[in-house]
């Protein structure tokens, strides 16, 4: 049996490392916005030039947008913020579907 769309939903955070004046961000940014429209899923923009995101800088400089897919969001979670190593990643240029095969990659995997 698979777990329903609110349930599922409450299992994955999408986070995009982004920086602003960045034209693969915006591209980035619209097929996100196009795969909630399918399914809702917890979801946060990480600007890595923005005060305390030197972490994250330091890792994707030059790499940006990058999306990490991550298990265990949801309201409990959330405040734990993104994992480098645990993350499914996608860069740069990614399709709607690419996201949607890294969501439910993450979601077998957690259950």
């Amino acid at each position: 049996m698979r777990p329903s769309i609110a349930l599922r939903s409450s299992t994955v955070r999408l986070t995009l490392f982004t920086r602003a004046n960045c034209g693969l961000c915006d591209v980035a940014k619209s097929r996100i916005v196009e795969f909630k429209k399918q399914r809702p899923v917890d979801y946060v923009e990480v600007d890595i030039m923005s005060p305390g995101q030197e972490k994250w800088k330091a890792v994707y400089d030059f790499d940006v947008p990058v999306l990490h897919v991550d298990k265990g969001a949801g309201k409990a979670d959330s405040s734990n913020g993104p994992t480098l190593d645990a993350a499914k990643k996608l860069m740069h240029r990614f399709t709607v579907q690419e996201v949607e095969a890294a969501v439910e990659e993450v979601e077998a995997a957690s259950t």
